[in-house]
């Protein structure tokens, strides 16, 4: 019997009748003799009427209550999708994250699994039940009740496909797999039909929003096949694996971009070998993430150093920044708003030179700025006004031709 953990997000359950849907899809996998957990998502959009609650009481929520407030969104069609299953006749129970033995840190908002008992799922598997299992959430040493962070379902899933040593994770969702881009924004987006987890990763991580980044740093880490697919039709979703099994010549794979992007510049740092170091650790201490990082010398005393944050961190930013002054020694703080960022991930770019050049090349033939620029081996960033975003992917897209499929040799 293959023991599979699927997961169905919030648009896949955002109805009674959607809930009806994935009972019923859950009935066929059964009847196959699958062994199934099943990791669920907020009902559509009632993790934002929370949020929207919550602020409509107070400005500043404490993230311990905020924690207690969203994870209520989950047990909600935990419930629900067990009473469904329940209804067509098939054995099934429901578990919150902490019912499912999922051990966090004390981060809220953003907590980190650390471990998971499996000992209460394994024991209803055997009894033949679907277990449904709350996404989203867990609960650290100290017992308070933790969330992962927006997307952490995709976290919850495949971090218990690893952990019950599940044959493959299946994640449903709203589209039918991972494209070259967002089809939303370009009409010649095309479905592929794998990608591996380190491109997946970057795609991530970069604003493609189909998977969330520890999703896929679990999935890479533990081995865990995963498949991403549409619950609302039958078709060949994308596999995520170690290397891609089909269209191996590609050499850029994908583009993603994201928008809500903040540049912030510290001039006048002193010149001096630890003022990294204590800039991004004053950050790292107020929990901001940063992306893109510039530094240049200004003369021989100091240096500028600009980075980019989200649009929605740009205040604890610039606080962190303002209480650390004393301590940096800089001498202003400027930040610009409004920008985007653009990014092509493959990991054919290894062994082809050149690929920036032409990237930049396309990009200056439309006119765009290009104002900051990251790279690793398998992607190419690039922060350009967010005015000029879906025209810079729309152009990228074409000149690296991933509108076509292609195309294997015969062997």
């Amino acid at each position: 019997m293959a023991r599979i953990v699927q997961k169905y997000g919030g648009t896949s359950v955002g109805t009674v009748e959607r809930i009806q849907h994935v009972a019923k899809r859950i009935e066929q996998a059964q009847r196959k003799g699958e062994e199934l957990v099943v990791v669920v998502s907020a009902m559509g959009k009632s993790t934002d009427q929370l949020l929207q609650l919550a602020n409509e009481l107070t400005d500043n929520p404490t993230k311990r209550e905020m924690d207690m407030l969203l994870s209520t969104g989950e047990q909600v069609t935990i419930s629900l999708l067990t009473m469904a299953l329940q209804q067509r006749g098939l054995e099934a129970i429901s578990f919150t994250g902490w019912q499912a033995g999922i051990q966090t840190d004390s981060h809220h908002g953003n907590a980190q699994i650390a471990h998971i008992d499996t000992v209460r799922m394994e024991a209803e598997l055997r009894l033949g039940k679907v277990v449904i299992v709350a996404g989203f959430q867990g609960l650290s040493e100290d017992a308070q009740i933790t969330t992962l962070g927006r997307g952490g379902s995709d976290t919850t899933a495949v971090a218990l496909a690893a952990a019950l040593d599940a044959e493959r994770c299946e994640i449903y969702t709203d589209v039918t797999g991972v494209y070259t881009t967002d089809p939303r924004y370009v009409k010649t987006a095309r479905k592929l039909h794998s990608i591996s987890y380190d491109e997946m990763l970057e795609m991530a991580q970069l604003g493609a929003g189909v998977l969330h980044p520890r999703a896929v740093e679990f999935a890479k880490n533990y081995d865990v096949a995963l498949l991403v697919a549409s619950s609302m039709v039958e078709e060949e979703g994308t596999l995520i694996e170690e290397e891609v099994s089909m269209e191996k010549g590609l050499i850029v794979r994908g583009i993603a971009f994201e928008n809500d992007v903040t540049k912030v510049t510290v001039a006048g740092l002193p010149n001096e070998m630890n003022t990294l170091a204590k800039l991004f650790s004053t950050l790292s201490r107020h929990f901001i993430n940063v992306d893109i990082i510039v530094q240049n010398e200004t003369d021989a005393e100091h240096v500028t150093i600009s980075f980019t944050v989200t649009q929605s961190t740009l205040k604890d930013t610039l606080v962190a920044l303002e209480k650390a002054q004393n301590d940096l020694k800089y001498e202003n703080v400027q930040y610009e708003t409004g920008l985007a960022k653009v990014s092509i991930v493959g990991s054919g770019m290894v062994s082809n030179p050149g690929v920036a050049a032409q990237m930049f090349d396309v990009l200056a033939e439309e006119g765009i700025a290009i104002k900051m620029v990251s790279t690793s081996e398998i992607k190419v960033s690039t922060v350009v006004s967010e005015d000029d975003m879906v025209l810079a992917v729309e152009a990228l897209h074409e000149a690296f031709k991933l509108a076509e499929e292609l195309v294997e040799p015969a062997v």
